[in-house]
């Protein structure tokens, strides 16, 4: 019986990635990330129930922290088969000459050098043993810019710029490196965004039926799901009643 191949889920603690680590588990064993240690716990209760789990804590921002938890895995974890970036958060919706400095180096931290710290961490292995998949989770705000949304935006174009070149860096590796861009999803996004405000956060989602962690968990399954020669590159997923960044249909 061949052991299950091992999957590296950030952001595991809420919405998206703890979506996505319940739906990899009963193929996968697991290392979940976040920096709330009591969920993460929880989950890993939850999940030991159909597969090994480790859980690492660290914010991705800090990159110490990143090698520190990587470099504790024991050796027969260290090489991961499935890396999926998907920690990540908005803070705040004003523009440039209005913004929080404090807003920007928070997304910057999360958004693109986090994942460029567990990215650095993780991929070695990979590269050694040529195989594995990259999943980053980016955003239709890496594909479109919108009003008050600029850095924001530019981190996820960020996402963007990094995963079209680690593709080409790694096709010699026999690594596929894949981009999940979703519009509107109601998980604590908005909440975050607007810093508990659950009036303005919920306000995002009246009206209309936004997409659910649950639905991009299973476009990452499906992903990591194809055959070894395809590769889903870079998908944008939309919920029926989005358009664009900006173009929404309220009833």
């Amino acid at each position: 019986m061949n052991t299950p191949k091992i999957a590296f889920v950030t952001g595991a603690t809420s919405g998206i990635g703890q979506a996505i680590a319940r739906t990899l588990a009963p193929e996968f064993r697991l290392i979940i990330c976040g920096r709330r240690q009591n969920r993460l716990d929880e989950l890993r209760v939850e999940l030991e129930a159909i597969t090994e789990v480790k859980t690492l804590t660290f914010d991705v921002g800090d990159n110490k922290a990143v090698q520190d938890a990587v470099a504790s895995l024991p050796t027969d974890w260290s090489t991961v088969d499935l890396l999926v970036n998907n920690a990540g958060n908005a803070h705040g919706r004003a523009p440039l000459h209005e913004g929080d400095i404090a807003d920007w180096d928070a997304m910057i931290d999360s958004n693109l050098k986090g994942l460029l710290h567990v990215t650095r961490a993780i991929l070695p292995n990979m590269v050694a043993a040529k195989s594995g998949d990259v999943i980053n989770i980016s955003s239709i705000a890496g594909k479109e810019a919108y009003e008050n949304g600029n850095v924001y935006c530019a981190t996820k174009f960020g996402v963007d710029a990094i995963t079209k070149s680690m593709r080409m860096e790694l096709i010699e590796h026999d690594i596929r490196v894949m981009s999940i861009n979703p519009g509107l999803v109601n998980t604590e996004f908005s909440s975050v965004r607007f810093k508990g405000d659950e009036e303005k956060s919920s306000a995002v989602y009246e009206g209309m039926l936004p997409l659910l962690a649950q639905d991009i968990a299973d476009v990452v399954h499906f992903a990591v799901n194809r055959p070894a020669h395809v590769n889903l590159a870079d998908t944008t997923v939309l919920a029926r009643a989005q358009a664009s960044a900006t173009k929404v249909f309220k009833k």
